[in-house]
């Protein structure tokens, strides 16, 4: 039987009109363990500077991560903000850094997972890769059809095939907002203990694309990393959309001051 979880809003680090998590990679870790055996419904979502800009314009994506139960910092510019308004969050956790040390945690406890997204290779050669990795681990997965968002028969299909796995860990890789939306829309339908929005990290776990080196993701430099393999599609996001963030961060910074 499970049962849903209200928003943990104790202790919550407010930066640019979102209520971050105050927690740590292993405090995360720990408590989708904790969800799983209380049987407890909760949604991950991981926010870097695209994320909360889109939720500027985005009324649904901005009401899907006020009532998502942990919001995390995908980005050091974001927690290099929270230090300029002097309200520091614990540290950047990445959603493609932890869902692999969440595997990790799942094999040894044996909890399943089940991954959504991705192309058929690439999400093949991720469960390979994971298995690998993590003896013992249960993992399966399904490559939704382009535009399955639109078809209401499509997404009760994906339902149907998560319910029939029965995962215990959900990691959907559709990119926002559409993993957020599916996963606020349908989290009651699959029936899934936990669900993570993890952008690429299909791509990732499958070595279809390639990690930042740490020193750059440490250093801030993951997009641009990115950006140098992706020039055309990252370039826009990147150099023209991404810099909204300054007007945001002023415009938040003359409410606060």
């Amino acid at each position: 039987m499970l049962t849903v979880r209200k928003p943990h809003q104790e202790g919550a680090i407010r930066l640019l009109g979102i209520n971050f998590s105050p927690v740590n990679m292993d405090a995360l870790l720990d408590a989708a363990m904790t969800h799983i055996r209380l049987r407890e419904v909760v949604s991950l979502v991981f926010l870097n500077v695209d994320v909360v800009l889109k939720s500027e314009k985005d009324s649904l994506l901005r009401e899907i991560i006020s009532t998502a139960e942990y919001v995390l910092a995908d980005g050091m510019p974001l927690i290099w903000i929270s230090r300029l308004f002097r309200r520091p969050l614990p540290e950047r956790i990445c959603g493609s850094d932890f869902v692999p040390r969440l595997c990790g945690r799942a094999a040894k406890e044996g909890h399943s997972v089940f991954l959504v997204g991705g192309s058929k290779e690439s999400l093949k050669n991720a469960c390979i890769r994971l298995r690998e990795s993590y003896p013992g681990l249960q993992v399966d997965g399904y490559s939704p059809p382009i535009g399955f968002e639109k078809k209401p028969e499509q997404i009760e299909a994906l339902c149907r095939i998560i319910c029939n796995a029965a995962p215990d860990i959900l990691v959907v890789c559709l990119g926002c907002p559409k993993q957020e939306k599916f996963i606020y829309e349908n989290r009651s339908h699959y029936g899934v203990p936990v669900s993570v929005c993890a952008g690429a990290t299909v791509d990732f776990l499958s070595g279809a694309v390639r990690r930042c080196p740490e020193w750059m993701s440490r250093s801030g430099l993951e997009w641009f990393y990115r950006f140098l393999q992706e020039p055309k599609r990252l370039f826009r996001r990147y150099f023209i959309d991404d810099v909204q963030i300054l007007g945001l961060v002023l415009k938040y910074w003359k409410e606060t001051s």
